[in-house]
């Protein structure tokens, strides 16, 4: 049985993705930072349902704790499965910008990639198979206002998605990324009315938490083996 992290696995796209995951018959680690409860609720449900699943907690930003908690993880079972979730919104046009809102996003959503990814490498190399996908945004392709600090680390982030596939393509390794639009969740349901997903959506609605985790299902999955180095949008057809 493969294992599979899911970083901010709390959440609405996360604990969707962990389902997902969990329905193809991966061990699933959900990962929280401040929301353990809700990770072990979902880790919980995932176990009645008969999938393998369990939570754990560390601050993806702080680089030696994130070191000792996959240390711990990789003593049980190597991870080969990837899902660099987690990240965070602090948003103001640039004018207006204080620099711990910069330092803020760009540390959870690039720095925290580097800070989990790294550790996890070289003994998923060492198995000849991983997956690891990236979870960005529409901004960092098409950007935002109010998002400069957002759109550049999800930017960032398809740079190093498409450098470290080329670095892991022959180890049995792929590497994508994964760009969603406007998903219905909690976060979203306010700022973004139905006649603002009508104007800005060519299919007329938000997309679901199901429909971006069922692409990363895919990504993860046997069947997505000649797939690397992409940036996948999912997001009803917006430029």
């Amino acid at each position: 049985m493969k294992t599979a992290l899911v970083t901010g696995g709390s959440g609405a796209i996360g604990s969707a993705i962990c389902r997902a995951l969990a329905a193809q018959g991966l061990q699933v680690i959900v990962h929280a930072n401040r929301r353990l409860e809700e990770a072990q609720r979902l880790a919980a449900h995932l176990q009645a349902g008969g999938a393998s699943a369990h939570a754990i907690a560390f601050d993806v930003t702080d680089r030696e704790a994130a070191a000792r908690a996959l240390a711990a993880l990789d003593e049980q079972s190597p991870i080969q499965v990837l899902i660099n979730n987690a990240g965070v919104h602090d948003d103001a046009p640039l004018a207006g910008m204080s620099g711990s809102q910069w330092d803020r996003v760009i540390d959870v959503s690039l720095n925290g990639f580097y800070n989990v990814t790294h550790p996890l490498l070289l003994p998923m190399i060492r198995t000849r198979w991983g997956r690891i996908v990236n979870v960005s945004s529409v901004a960092g392709v098409i950007g935002n206002r109010g998002q400069v600090n957002y759109a550049a680390a999800k930017a960032g982030l398809h740079g190093a998605t498409m450098s470290l596939s080329l670095e892991l393509a022959s180890r049995g390794i792929t590497v994508n990324a994964i760009a969603p639009g406007i998903i219905a969740s909690p976060v979203t349901r306010d700022a973004f009315p139905k006649e603002t997903i009508e104007a800005l959506v060519p299919m007329k609605r938000a997309g679901t938490t199901d429909e971006v985790a069922a692409l990363v299902a895919f990504l993860a999955s046997e069947q997505a083996g000649y797939i690397t180095g992409q940036v996948i949008s999912i997001n009803g057809g917006m430029a």
